[in-house]
């Protein structure tokens, strides 16, 4: 064979090598396997799928929703802190499996800041505080002095402890030395028909699972926990208007294991950017009390730190840092 084949032949050998490596760095190029750590058909799978759907048509990809759940979503996180950095793991995260579950449990099986890598905060939703008809309160400013006048006297319902919903009162009980009780449900629901019969005088929860009630008259909405106005019910102030300083609200977000490269977070970060600017998926999350957020890795990042500094400050102060095991 001539010098000058040869050379024909390892040109085309080095083309085709090239051309091959380049082909098999396209991502993805295989079904994402995205974990919800909570049962199908709840809120979380609902906005994990509505993200899902046209996120696929994007990357031109399936995106396989593997509901994981258990265990205050330590099943499913821990699933995806062990999985390979590749990009083609992702897991639907909120407060309970990032911000409060690290200091409410006295051990864990994953770290929050060690083994993930922040992708992008879906939205926020606003959390509802609300009283049973029979309590003679219209405002927080009405509420907080009734139970400073009756310390450990009123009574609230969460879904259950440790939820953002028990904490969002335990932060108000914090920052205005009131002393409302706790009365902790397993899940919203129970906890909203007592309400609304009256067996419990206050709740604080997803403002998705009570709205329709306000609206009908079967409970009075006192207040939202986000610092600014809830689009679904614009007349019910928020408790920071009554309490300077205050905010709590409930995020969705999505991680990847820690390691994956930067170059496939960025792509999927900035795809489901757009995906939250559609009309529909903007439309449909505000039929759950949500606000798309969107955002950087790195602004996601500051916000996680940031909320879990927070949540581990109240719980040390509630007293129920370490309280319980898996």
């Amino acid at each position: 064979m001539s010098l000058r084949l040869l050379l024909i032949c390892g040109s085309l050998l080095t083309a085709s090598l090239s051309s091959l490596s380049a082909h098999s760095e396209i991502y993805p190029n295989r079904p994402i396997r995205f974990i919800v750590p909570f049962p199908a058909a709840g809120g979380t799978d609902t906005v994990a799928r509505l993200i899902a759907a046209p996120l696929a048509e994007k990357l031109k990809q399936q995106i396989v929703i593997d509901n994981r759940a258990g265990a205050n979503a330590i099943i499913g996180t821990d699933i995806a802190a062990k999985s390979a950095p590749d990009g083609y793991t992702w897991v639907f995260c909120l407060p309970a499996s990032m911000s409060i579950n690290p200091t409410i449990y006295k051990k864990l099986t994953y770290n929050p800041t060690r083994d993930f890598t922040p992708v992008i905060q879906l939205n926020t939703i606003a959390m509802l505080v609300a009283v049973t008809n029979g309590l003679p309160v219209k405002s927080v400013d009405d509420l907080i002095a009734l139970a400073k006048s009756k310390p450990g006297q009123l009574n609230y319902a969460s879904s259950g402890t440790g939820s953002s919903g028990h904490l969002a009162i335990e932060l108000l009980n914090t920052l205005t030395g009131t002393k409302m009780v706790h009365i902790a449900y397993k899940g919203g629901a129970p906890a909203l028909t007592d309400l609304i019969s009256g067996q419990v005088q206050i709740m604080s929860g997803p403002l998705i699972g009570a709205i329709q009630h306000v609206k009908s008259g079967r409970i009075r909405a006192l207040a939202v926990t986000t610092n600014k106005r809830a689009v679904g019910l614009p007349d019910v102030p928020t408790i920071s208007e009554s309490v300077k300083g205050y905010e709590s609200s409930i995020w969705h977000g999505v991680l990847m294991p820690a390691g994956v490269s930067k170059t496939i977070v960025n792509q999927v970060n900035r795809e489901i950017n757009e995906v939250l600017k559609i009309s529909d998926v903007k439309e449909r999350l505000a039929t759950q009390g949500a606000e798309p957020a969107g955002g950087s890795p790195e602004e996601f990042t500051a916000w996680l730190r940031n909320d879990i500094e927070r949540q581990s400050k109240l719980l040390k102060q509630i007293g129920l840092a370490g309280s319980l095991t898996q």
